[in-house]
């Protein structure tokens, strides 16, 4: 039978739920009516010994050991069903705020600095004391001038937005290091800005930081606290209760500080 006329059947034979939302995988072969939800999912088998559910940013995969029946299959969906609707709802509204967040580049896009709103403005005039941007503030709030042509690509605005930021990120993050670390007792001995996708920062015992240049996206508070967590490894090189009493010491309010730091609140570069 056609995926489509099976699906339209599915949505009007007698016995099956309402469907309020409905989650599709690109390589769904399967369906199942969980609750409410109409959910498409990749079914494969393969040798293990027992069903497996994951929810990622494509949709529902589910893998089960070749000798299970499909009934089992779908018992265990079934038992399973409101984990699995919660993590899809979930995984959903992420992508939805990421998708949000997504910066068009161009002459008048809005990017966080430090917690607050900076339009970028492209001037081709380059006759900036800085290299190739400034930061200015007016009555309407702040502006990056960039010296580039109006003409400019998406990428060539993107590019030098972030290397003006990824300067900053430097500054600011030295500034903090070196404010904390004589507090803490410890030598910090070398900076490496990081661009990874879900690590904010790392510490090594020889005193090596890496930082990841987007938090200069988030309040200074917020990068205090990755800060002084990096540091108190140059003491305690665990998460031990020992370890957040030394981030406390010198950041009291880390855990509400730890609750804002989400890879979704800043901007999806792309």
């Amino acid at each position: 039978m056609h995926p489509l006329l099976r699906f339209t059947l599915d949505l009007f034979e007698p016995g099956q739920p309402p469907v309020a939302v409905q989650f599709r995988h690109p390589r769904a072969n399967r369906e199942a009516h969980l609750d409410n939800a109409l959910v498409a999912y990749e079914f494969k088998r393969g040798k293990r010994r027992t069903i497996g559910f994951s929810v990622g940013p494509e949709g529902l995969v589910v893998n089960a050991p070749a000798w299970v029946p499909l009934y089992e299959v779908e018992a265990a969906l079934r038992e399973k069903s409101r984990w699995i609707i919660k993590k899809l709802g979930e995984t959903r509204e992420r992508h939805q705020r990421l998708a949000a967040n997504r910066i068009e580049w161009r002459d008048g896009a809005r990017i966080p600095f430090l917690g607050e709103p900076v339009t970028v403005m492209l001037d081709p005039r380059h006759a900036f004391s800085a290299v190739g941007a400034e930061l200015q503030s007016g009555a309407s709030g702040q502006t990056l001038q960039l010296g580039l042509p109006q003409a400019a690509a998406p990428e060539q605005i993107r590019d030098a937005v972030q290397a003006w930021l990824m300067r900053q990120a430097r500054q600011v993050f030295v500034e903090r290091l070196d404010h904390f670390a004589p507090q803490l007792q410890v030598q910090w001995r070398r900076l490496s800005l990081s661009n990874a996708g879900t690590r904010w920062g790392s510490a090594r015992i020889d005193g090596a930081i890496r930082l990841n240049w987007r938090l200069i996206h988030f309040r200074q508070p917020v990068i205090d606290y990755v800060v002084a967590h990096e540091l108190s490894h140059l003491r305690v090189m665990d998460h031990s209760p020992r370890f957040w009493d030394t981030v406390r010491s010198v950041v009291p309010d880390y855990a509400a500080l730890r609750g804002q730091l989400k890879d979704d609140a800043v901007p999806h570069w792309q």
